[in-house]
């Protein structure tokens, strides 16, 4: 199994969970992030100060999904987050190396 986790800007966030449902995964956390990467965020003026704003809003989502399905999720993934400029984000894979569902003790992928 391996743990998907994306970082991609608000506004895609919809595009991204309908991209997903469509390939039939469900389950995610989503959470509301901050960050920035290469674009070092911008500067911006309110009352007549300008100011940086360094740590821009993002998106974190993070999905547990079996191996066989990994590149079908990265695609649908990078195809619904991109905008093709800079700030579309990065997806990041680690392996898993076990799942459990509470409720009731199923493991491996059918935890999943």
């Amino acid at each position: 199994m391996k743990k998907l986790e994306a970082i991609i800007q608000p506004f895609k966030l919809d595009e991204v969970k309908e991209a997903l449902k469509q390939i039939g995964i469900d389950g995610m956390t989503i959470t509301e992030v901050r960050g920035h990467g290469r674009q070092k965020g911008h500067k911006e003026v309110y009352r007549g100060q300008e100011y940086n704003v360094d740590l821009l809003p993002k998106v974190k989502f993070e999905l547990v999904v079996p191996d066989a399905r990994l590149e079908e999720v990265i695609e649908a993934v990078m195809n619904a987050a991109r905008t093709g400029k800079i700030g579309d984000g990065k997806i990041f894979v680690y392996d898993v190396a076990e799942a459990i569902r509470i409720r009731n003790n199923d493991r491996g992928e059918a935890a999943i």
